[in-house]
């Protein structure tokens, strides 16, 4: 018979296996917190951070930036969506090929902006020989870019936000997730790109079916449509992806709320006890990204409130045993942070105490003395 699963059994293993319910213990690597949430989104990276360091008991954004700058157990590159994250550098090799094995849509530059296939490989190349054991700006970049490829790449042919961007920062997140390209640490003010560590990726097929795996183990159950949404590739490509899945054996259908979605194979365990307690998460927490149905992750009022559109993560959000329940914010002065909560609900004396403890545990990871203001917020998103 096909295993039928609730919502609430569903939100209590996704809270449970996302470390929301118990961090990870003191000493546990950054990188394997960052391989459980599979991708943490980085675009804000003091978010990022927060997203890693919250589920890791004891650690500060130090422990994150040692992993990411220091050790290189971590990297900051294009990841899911073609948007910024943080990956496990030992999980390159699938996250390599399984990203550039997704077929992209119609390119949204004109005709005349856009590069051949040939010259987007050779950039793509000229950008992993020129990084190779350096650390460049983007200006100096794209100095290297064009002395190895021709005028044509460097030609002001992009719009951006106050003039023109050269042809060949069309490919940029290309690179990154081909493994030519990853963030190093400021200069200054300006962001510096360098080449991951080196790595062998897996072939196109293997590593799509590792992904959608640990997607599932991570998120599950799970449709093709949310696969197909996370990693904003095409649903009739993520159907058929699944069903040969299905058919090798390597997932299995589960009832969901009375709905088809999938589960790895065998994975067909979930706690009895459901979600309880107070959580704080940052912008674009992998939880609130990818936990479906939407619906259900942002219940009531909330699906308003806490979404832009109906997009997830341009509010910090807060969780009520499991599901979001309001939004927050902080305000950063010197060494304190004051960190505003408005609640979508009454909250009871229990949970403001935890809620009192979550905004201290804010404070630690950030290195901030922080205070708790209960009330609106009256920033907008990404504020």
């Amino acid at each position: 018979m096909t295993p039928r699963i609730t919502w609430d059994e569903a939100s209590a293993r996704r809270y449970e296996r996302q470390l929301l319910r118990t961090p990870a213990p003191p000493g546990t690597p950054p990188a394997e917190v960052v391989a459980t949430l599979l991708a943490t989104h980085a675009q804000v990276l003091s978010a990022a951070e927060l997203s890693v360091g919250l589920r890791l008991d004891g650690a500060t954004r130090q422990d994150v930036r040692a992993a990411l700058w220091d050790d290189r157990s971590v990297v900051k590159t294009y990841g899911p969506r073609g948007t910024i994250h943080l990956l496990a550098s030992a999980e390159l090799p699938f996250w390599s090929a399984a990203l550039t094995a997704i077929p992209e849509g119609p390119s949204p530059f004109p005709q005349d902006v856009r590069m051949t296939p040939a010259q987007e490989d050779e950039v793509v190349t000229a950008i992993g020989d020129a990084l190779a054991g350096k650390q460049l700006t983007i200006d100096e970049l794209t100095e290297e870019v064009v002395a190895r490829t021709g005028p044509w790449a460097g030609d002001l042919v992009m719009e951006a936000f106050q003039g023109k961007w050269p042809r060949w920062r069309q490919v940029m997140h290309r690179a990154g997730q081909s493994g030519a390209l990853c963030f190093a640490p400021n200069r200054g003010r300006k962001a510096t790109y360098t080449r991951p560590p080196r790595f062998e990726p897996l072939p196109a097929q293997e590593a799509l079916a590792t992904l959608v795996r640990h997607y599932l183990h991570a998120y599950g159950p799970a449709t093709p449509q949310h696969f197909a949404k996370w990693v904003a590739g095409p649903k009739s490509w993520a159907a058929d992806l699944f069903a040969a899945l299905a058919a090798s054996g390597g997932i299995e259908e589960v009832d969901f709320e009375g709905s088809p979605a999938w589960v790895v194979a065998g994975d067909t365990g979930f706690p009895s006890e459901g979600v309880r307690g107070v959580r704080l998460l940052p912008y674009f927490d992998a939880y609130t990204i990818a936990a479906q149905p939407r619906e259900r992750m942002f219940p009531g009022a909330a699906y308003q409130r806490a979404l832009a559109g109906g997009q997830a993560g341009n509010y910090p959000v807060l969780l009520v045993d499991g599901v979001v329940a309001g939004v927050w914010h902080q305000r950063r002065q010197g060494k304190r942070t004051t960190v505003t909560v408005e609640a979508l609900g009454r909250l009871s004396a229990a949970q403001r105490r935890e809620l009192r403890e979550q905004v201290d545990r804010v404070g630690e990871v950030l290195g901030a003395s922080a205070e708790l203001v209960v009330g609106k917020v009256t920033v907008g998103p990404h504020a």
